[in-house]
């Protein structure tokens, strides 16, 4: 269910959101929703959120060898 609701928005703002909804072929409408939708919706869950911390920091990084990379690549390969 939909509800019409009015907000103020910097002219700036909304000029750059008819600008993305014309490159989309969508209203303003639907890019506010799909925006509002990635932002409240699928923000990384906190495991996600640790590991891409871990990755940032380099502590407990490990080297990749060839193998890995053969072992990785066969893998894709067999999907």
């Amino acid at each position: 269910m939909r509800k019409l609701t009015t907000v103020r928005l910097p002219k700036y703002m909304l000029t750059d959101l008819n600008s993305e909804a014309r490159r989309q072929d969508i209203s303003v409408s639907k890019l506010i929703e799909n925006i509002t939708e990635a932002y409240m919706y699928q923000q990384p869950n906190p495991d996600t959120l640790a590991a891409l911390e871990e990755a940032r920091s380099g502590v407990e990084m490990e080297e990749l060898t060839d193998k890995d990379l053969e072992d990785f690549e066969a893998n894709v390969a067999n999907l």
